[in-house]
């Protein structure tokens, strides 16, 4: 089976734009100058041609799995390469060969073994970010502690937590790690803790081992500043095996203009289960973001669908929930969904807030 790639572009009777795309996303090169078993070879194939509303149409372009290769920045190259320069290309769909899927090991715990790992049978995920910028590493280690007490499952560093002087990254690690470590055992509980993997290139693979050694239970990645590869890298990487928590920092422009780019749970779903995720991390609709119900839907619908031997992961709704939204979320997206929530639990007292997060999911995952 071909990569098949479905477009939205706008309808043009003279179809210059998808012979454009064909020959852009292969051969780079005028297709009048391409000899024929190239054209028929290599260059994409058109395989369907929709006409749609509001003057644009939907095309099906089918690529020869070996232009790939069953290599992961390839296949991005292919879905996204050049075309990405030309206005009102909006990917829709994609399908993906079955030995592409089996090239990749995808996530390396998923839905199943979070669960296991974590010891949470039948409710959503917790998770916490540790904010804001500008306390100290001590202060923040208090704050992960009365999170624990209060049973938060992940606790994350804020993806801008980096190297910052009031709260170095390596002190960070080595200190919260062990304030969980001791909150664990404490008060009965499995918290882990994630640091944001927002460091140098140069310093991503040792950074992620240090983390390790010294008691970090996750990491979170960058994967729009890593890059999507660089998450894999460290998803397959056996020294590190650690549960992936993707953010979407600058991915938002993908996404973000109707016409162009790629339809939201390709990006936040798709993409980065492939690219190893455990939890991907994006804004719910109702927040203070712009995500409607219908693209959240989607995002959380394609983390569990189906995809040969990859693992499903768990939809992390995030940016601006509020402990009342807790019942409603858990009806209509599930159980195997992670709710992030972060400044509301600081609203008031923070143990006594984090309780009523708890008992709020634990009722809304029983009745």
């Amino acid at each position: 089976m071909p990569f098949k790639i479905t477009y939205e572009i706008d309808s043009d009777p003279s179809d210059l734009l998808i012979d454009a795309i064909r020959t852009e996303q292969t051969v780079e090169f005028p297709l009048r100058l391409t000899p024929q078993w190239i054209q028929e070879k290599v260059v994409g194939q058109v395989l369907r041609i929709e006409e749609m509303g509001d003057r644009r149409k939907s095309v099906t372009i089918g690529y020869d799995d070996r232009l790939v290769g069953n290599e992961f920045p390839q296949f991005l190259n292919l879905l996204w390469g050049n075309i990405s320069l030309f206005p009102k290309v909006l990917i829709t769909k994609i399908n993906l060969p079955q030995s592409f899927l089996e090239s990749l090991n995808g996530p390396r715990f998923g839905v199943a073994g979070l669960r296991s790992g974590l010891g949470i049978e039948n409710r959503p995920f917790l998770m916490t970010a540790l904010k804001p910028m500008g306390l100290s590493t001590k202060e923040l280690a208090t704050m992960a502690k009365t999170l624990v007490q209060g049973g938060i499952d992940i606790i994350k560093d804020d993806h801008n937590l980096a190297n910052q002087p009031w709260a170095l990254w390596r002190e960070r690690v080595e200190v919260l790690s062990t304030a969980i470590a001791e909150a664990n055992h404490e008060f009965g509980r499995h918290a882990i803790y994630a640091p944001s993997l927002n460091r140098p290139t140069e310093e991503l693979f040792e950074s992620a081992r240090f983390a390790k050694e010294h008691g970090a239970g996750g990491l979170l990645v960058l994967p729009g500043i890593c890059g999507l590869d660089t998450m894999r890298a460290i998803a397959d990487d056996d020294s590190i095996s650690l549960p992936i928590v993707s953010h979407p920092a600058l991915l938002g422009s993908f996404v973000m203009n109707p016409t162009h780019g790629l339809r939201h749970h390709l990006l936040f779903a798709t993409l980065v289960r492939l690219a190893g995720a455990d939890f991907t991390i994006f804004p719910n609709h109702g927040g203070r973001f712009s995500f409607s119900k219908k693209e959240c839907a989607e995002i959380v619908d394609q983390c569990f669908s189906s995809m040969s031997t990859i693992s499903s992961i768990s939809p992390t709704l995030a940016g601006g929930m509020t402990l009342e939204r807790v019942p409603e979320i858990i009806k209509e997206f599930g159980r195997d969904i992670t709710l992030l929530i972060g400044g509301a639990l600081h609203d008031g007292d923070l143990l006594t807030n984090t309780d009523k997060l708890v008992e709020r999911v634990r009722f809304a995952s029983t009745n």
